[in-house]
């Protein structure tokens, strides 16, 4: 795998970076729907204060992150953003696993994480890496595909 420079909790002042390399990471879906993915249009200035959002940096340049929710009895998987010429690195398996570690640290023992049906290449990393889907679900932004994992 890849190494990386760190990974860091987001503050308020990164928000316009995380969305800049969201919007990057996700435009190649927009074709593929027909619009753009829930996470281009967050509010990364509200979902900061409200998830927990980690960035890892490569000599200093945002390269991708991992947007996490606690809840009671799992830890959810929001959003993982890769920068476009960052792909390819291993950087989206080293954030699932950043994933793993908090879910560990914080007492769950699972992980839920859910996307769309037509994220081919989503579906292939995730369940490569052991996610299982357990339900699909139609939603105004089309088939939702919700996945879990032991943490």
């Amino acid at each position: 795998m890849t190494q990386f420079t760190s990974i860091r909790r987001a503050t308020l002042e990164d928000a316009p970076a995380i969305r800049e390399l969201t919007r990057a990471a996700y435009a190649k879906w927009v074709p593929v729907i027909g619009r753009e993915p829930k996470p281009m249009t967050t509010d990364f200035s509200v979902a900061i204060q409200h998830h927990m959002i980690d960035l890892l940096s490569e000599n200093l340049t945002l390269a991708g992150l991992i947007e996490t929710v606690p809840a009671d009895d799992h830890l959810l998987i929001e959003n993982v953003a890769v920068a476009p010429e960052f792909q390819g690195r291993g950087y989206g398996r080293a954030l699932l696993a950043h994933a793993d570690a908090l879910s560990r640290a914080m007492g769950r023992v699972e992980i839920r994480l859910y996307t769309n049906s037509r994220f081919t290449e989503n579906l292939a990393l995730y369940m490569r890496y052991g996610y299982v889907e357990t339900h699909r679900a139609p939603s105004v932004r089309g088939i939702i595909v919700h996945m879990s994992k032991p943490a």
